[in-house]
């Protein structure tokens, strides 16, 4: 699905190109993400902008683009980074190593009036990541903002085209926002990202593309899964829906998910599979293998039931589409993750497994769901892992150890929801940890499990911080599962930072 006009962001494999896509997204304009090999397959855009990249414009194979195909666009074009370095290079300039390398915070000094820094204080922090330097620029090209040291960090080739050395799209450029819209205001009919309008074209989009065919779509009762469901519900769609209980459900999670589906109108096939998945994973300690065993036996499970597909939908999401640390990554590639297993990359070849998410973030899909009327309760449910409880239990997993955690998470979350604090929090948990230690109940000697309650902000889950609840909040839910949840005589409250730990235990 294409949606036109929209502006173009070349990717050269910066780490924070998708950023650049989100900040213009959130600015109300749509933009998506090509690779300079591919930009040519952009229809008519507004607006370019080159991203960073780890390599250097010197290097014999630097990813490269066409500039007499950019410049014919006559659109505004703004350079970032590598970006940058390589508008210089192409009209004329040098580019050579820099005597340092640049990471981190900076100063930029506007000069010359340019419009790009319209609004712009006279001397603010930006960020830089960069080990080459514009040493030579083209004959007629302006700079229009400087470092601490004089150093030109931004440029004006032309009256189009412009290039900056350091990341508006980071906040640790405090006025890289600005930068930004300043670009935008340059674009001439500027394309406006409207969830609505883009709801009544994805609908339409869908519909040609299923046609009368069966869709078959796993649930989760997660954000994805069912906003996707309730947009192939809303396309027309003879629509499956399958949610497979692994047996790592939280407690009364399939009854709830079932209960949700019933109020959005949409009929479930349940497949209760729980005694095949801990039978799969019995006596299995390695995270790895547990999680190699249950994403197999899902699979196995899934399409069991699926039967013959005429068409599988995924909820990808864009940032499955372009994820990738490299500037060899393609926009068109997906991944390899969880959606990516042999038998759905079978039904790919087939033109059977359709993506209608595949053009939008969480936060967008979130938008598309308070648009269907889905209730933010579903919309805002804290992230739930595919192996379910698996990760959340080391070790070898049971019937005990389940049960514990399924307790004391039910308790976590509704203290979190009573005081308000659920919806602060992007994922909170209870998990068990894999030791026993000595306490004392009813006068006598205990010898227990132990549980680790954890819970973070993040923005992407790529970093995350724990949370500073309060001391009494805590001793309320600690004493409430010390005292009702048989097993367990310690509770511990997870202090660490992602990195270095990971989110979830396993």
């Amino acid at each position: 699905m294409e949606i036109s006009p929209q502006i173009a962001v070349i990717d050269f494999g910066s780490q924070y190109t998708q950023l650049i896509v989100r900040r213009l997204r959130e600015a109300g304009y749509f933009a998506k993400l090509y690779h300079p090999e591919n930009f040519k397959e952009c229809p008519s855009p507004k607006g370019v902008i080159l991203s960073g990249g780890p390599r250097s414009v010197s290097d014999e194979d630097a990813p490269d683009i066409d500039l007499e195909h950019l410049l014919s666009l006559d659109v505004p074009v703004l350079g970032i980074c590598y970006g940058m370095q390589l508008l210089n290079k192409k009209h004329g300039g040098r580019v050579e190593p820099g005597r340092t390398r640049e990471y981190g915070p900076a100063e930029l000094r506007p000069e010359g009036g340019c419009g790009l820094f319209d609004g712009v204080s006279g001397s603010s922090q930006i960020w830089m990541s960069h080990s080459d330097t514009c040493t030579k620029l083209p004959e007629g090209a302006e700079v229009i903002g400087r470092n601490e040291d004089g150093v030109p960090v931004a440029v004006q080739l032309s009256s189009k085209v412009f290039g900056i050395q350091f990341h508006p799209e980071v906040t640790h450029s405090h006025e890289g926002k600005r930068v930004l819209d300043n670009y935008l205001a340059m674009v001439d009919d500027p394309p406006r990202f409207n969830m609505d309008s883009f709801k009544e074209v994805l609908i339409e989009s869908v519909r040609e593309e299923i046609g009368d065919r069966e869709v078959v779509c796993g649930v989760s009762g997660g954000v994805d899964s069912t906003v996707l469901a309730v947009l192939l519900h809303h396309a027309g769609a003879k629509l499956r829906a399958i949610y497979v209980d692994n047996g790592l459900m939280r407690k009364n999670e399939t009854a709830e998910v079932v209960a949700q589906f019933e109020r959005l109108g949409i009929e479930l096939e349940v497949i209760n599979a729980g005694h095949r998945f801990l039978e799969a994973i019995s006596g299995i300690d390695e995270p790895e293998e547990k999680r190699r065993r249950i994403g197999d036996m899902f699979v196995d499970v899934f399409f069991a039931a699926a039967d013959n597909v005429e068409l599988l939908a995924q909820g990808t999401l864009y940032p499955d589409v372009i994820e990738s640390a490299t500037s060899g990554s393609i926009a068109s590639t997906i991944k390899t993750h969880h959606n990516r297993v042999q038998r759905i990359l079978d039904l790919q070849e087939q033109g059977k497994v359709i993506e209608p998410l595949a053009e939008l973030f969480k936060d967008e899909v979130r938008a598309l769901g308070e648009s269907f009327g889905i209730p933010r309760e579903i919309l805002y449910r804290h992230p739930f892992p595919g192996p379910g409880l698996g990760v959340r239990v080391p070790g070898v997993v049971t019937e005990e150890k389940l049960a514990i955690v399924r307790e004391g998470d039910a308790i976590f979350m509704r203290h979190l929801k009573e005081s308000g604090w659920y919806d602060k929090v992007w994922q909170a948990y209870c998990g068990l940890l894999p030791i026993k230690t000595v306490g004392v109940k009813g006068d006598e000697r205990s010898y227990e499990w132990a549980v680790s309650l954890r819970a973070v902000t993040s923005e992407d889950a790529m970093t995350a911080d724990w949370v500073e609840f309060p001391a009494e909040l805590l001793r309320v839910i600690s004493n409430e599962i010390l005292n009702s949840v048989e097993g367990i005589n310690r509770v511990f409250y997870d202090i660490s930072t992602k990195p270095p730990a990971s989110i979830e235990l396993e």
